[in-house]
């Protein structure tokens, strides 16, 4: 290291007469360092700083050139923001460039989620919660006692208190408690349909909060839905979602003699308490009975589904009417062919549902159907499965015709079937 260092103000001018920029005068000797210990025997000292010193000259220029930039910048920022700058202009502020703090900005919702708001709103006052009592025998007074077991939902579908839900909702009750808002009433059964799991109940009173009624005819997949109920006893749960599927009929679903087809999917969270509950559309109108769900731990995954509310609401007329439903019936029992069946029989289809047993005097055994059968087309629909079969006679009425296409031994036949009455089974 070199024991020079300058600290000269200025340098000789330059050709042009100007004074160069300031430079250091050399001194000669050590470097000054303090050496003060901190003893008492020691003076205090102050390590010497570099300073620059700056010649008059050099400031006037220096206050002169800043000025003249200084202005040129000042100029070219007002042409450049009134537009005279050619092929430059600056960015006009706009509602879609502009950004507001998001405590001063309006934030702006989806519309499916204000569609749940105003939906549970007009919903939630028409379900409600279903308690399910049974009577048992108390071992220590022999007294006979009354115990919740269960609960599930309903839906108010009338004003003067008829509420429809699912049978197995209410299947062995001793006792069913209704509430409505913060009021429990004790109901009446009117009519059970089992083969559909429907129930019908009646409450005291009138002016009841009664839903109202949409249609599953014209139900998209991807519409968005809402699910009410009372899943896990917690009433008046809300939760929303779109259409999954349309006409599912859930192979090996079914409770009792249940057989459920044509059913509604939807990915609404659909858990046990839920049954009997409302699946509305976008407008808070029923379309559909919640009754099933589909889950390897017996809670939502996913995969629920409901009555659609057509089916629903002509069951429920005739439980009011009469007390009973009555559906069209076939007469046939049949299993689903799948590749292995087929390869296992050398069957001459890969699909379709087997006919295993004619009931003797039904609307099949009139038709011309026998035993041994396979059903590739029914009603205009293929079948595929036996559910495919259920689902195409559930949607029929009693007395409509059936065009049924079959393959019997190597031949493929059309046959006409004249639907009857499971009442007069």
């Amino acid at each position: 290291m070199s024991d020079e260092y300058d600290d000269n103000p200025r340098q000789p001018p330059d050709e042009a007469g100007l004074p160069e920029a300031p430079a250091y005068v050399t001194v000669q000797g050590p470097l000054p360092v303090c050496e003060y210990t901190g003893s008492p025997d020691d003076e205090p000292c102050e390590e010497p700083a570099l300073v620059k010193r700056w010649s008059s000259a050099a400031v006037v220029i220096a206050a002169g050139v800043g000025a003249v930039v200084g202005g040129v910048l000042v100029a070219a920022a007002i042409m450049w923001a009134i537009g005279l700058v050619p092929g430059v202009r600056p960015v006009t502020p706009s509602a879609e460039t502009v950004s507001d703090r998001p405590s001063d900005a309006q934030i702006s919702v989806r519309g499916d989620v204000n569609a749940a708001v105003a939906v549970a709103s007009k919903v939630t006052p028409s379900v409600v919660n279903v308690s399910v009592q049974q009577q048992f025998r108390n071992v220590f007074t022999g007294a006979v006692e009354l115990r919740e077991v269960g609960n599930g939902s309903g839906v108010i579908i009338r004003e003067d208190g008829y509420i429809l839900t699912n049978y197995h909702v209410i299947e062995g009750a001793d006792r069913i408690v209704v509430t409505v808002g913060v009021q429990d009433s004790e109901a009446e059964v009117r009519g059970v349909d089992p083969s559909t799991d429907l129930a019908l109940l009646k409450i005291p009173g009138t002016d009841h909060p009664a839903i109202s009624f949409g249609s599953s005819v014209d139900l998209e997949v991807g519409q968005f839905v809402v699910a009410v109920g009372s899943p896990f006893g917690l009433e008046k749960t809300v939760t929303a979602g779109i259409i999954s599927a349309l006409q599912r009929t859930p192979e090996g679903k079914g409770l009792g003699i249940a057989r459920y087809t044509n059913l509604i999917q939807t990915d609404a969270a659909i858990n046990p308490g839920n049954s009997g509950g409302a699946l509305v559309d976008a407008e808070g109108k029923l379309i559909g009975i919640n009754t099933l769900i589909q889950s390897t731990s017996g809670s939502s995954a996913g995969i629920g589904f409901a009555i659609p509310v057509d089916f629903a609401r002509n069951v429920a007329a005739q439980l009011i009417e009469t007390g009973e439903a009555i559906h069209p019936y076939l007469g046939v029992q049949s299993v689903t062919i799948d590749e292995n069946l087929s390869s296992q029989f050398d069957l001459p289809v890969r699909a379709g549902a087997l006919v295993q047993f004619v009931e003797p005097g039904s609307p099949a055994d009139s038709g011309g159907l026998q035993r041994g059968d396979i059903i590739v087309s029914a009603g205009g629909r293929d079948i595929a499965r036996a559910e495919d079969l259920v689902a195409v006679v559930r949607s029929s009425n009693v007395g409509d015709t059936l065009d049924v296409t079959l393959i019997r031994a190597d031949t493929e036949r059309d046959l006409s079937v004249t639907l009857g009455s499971d009442a007069d089974r």
